[in-house]
């Protein structure tokens, strides 16, 4: 990897980095606030911080601020992590315990994607490193008896390709418009 010294540099890793010193220091979830404004707010100040430290605006008031932030919600900072942990190994172990469903498992227990909450709330879903792989038809080779779309003749092939355009997310309708326009486009210049 190339690093640019100066006004360039990798801006993407430089914010993900301070994303996530940031999300790990700022862990506050709605439960921790009375009303969803003050939530909403907090998240607001945590973003703005975020941003000023990304663009080097006021560098060491921000940081200032979260040293401040860092001392006082110390034993909240460190719950935080633990829950977090904590809620990331118990999807771990049970999606050891748990095999990947079948479809039928998994429309008798309300999913469809075969994950599990573990104490049946919904919207909640393990990481993406435990989540079990989803299921359904079992993958069959092209050109199997079940392919439609058998044999060599000049009508398979047009289907074939036709078929691929549209999976693509090509129509032979867009290709024409897309040529009018260019065409008349280049006309008034």
């Amino acid at each position: 990897m190339v690093m640019v010294s100066g006004g360039g540099g990798n801006a993407w890793a430089k914010e993900m980095t301070i994303r996530r010193r940031i999300a790990r220091i700022f862990n506050k979830t709605q439960d921790h606030f009375p009303t969803l404004k003050d939530y909403n707010d907090y998240l607001e100040e945590v973003e703005d911080m975020t941003f000023n430290l990304i663009e080097g605006i006021d560098v060491e008031a921000i940081e200032a601020k979260i040293a401040r932030y860092e001392e006082e919600n110390a034993e909240q900072i460190f719950l935080s992590r633990a829950k977090r942990a904590e809620d990331l190994a118990a999807a771990l172990k049970e999606s050891r315990m748990n095999p990947v469903k079948t479809e039928a498992d998994n429309t008798a227990a309300g999913s469809s994607q075969g994950i599990s909450g573990g104490t049946g709330t919904q919207g909640q879903y393990a990481p993406a490193a435990v989540q079990p792989r989803p299921t359904g038809m079992a993958p069959h080779p092209i050109g199997s008896r079940s392919d439609p779309l058998q044999g060599d003749d000049e009508e398979t092939r047009r289907l074939r390709a036709e078929r691929a355009a549209r999976a693509g997310g090509w129509t032979t309708e867009l290709s024409k418009r897309r040529a009018m326009e260019e065409a008349f486009s280049s006309i008034f210049i």
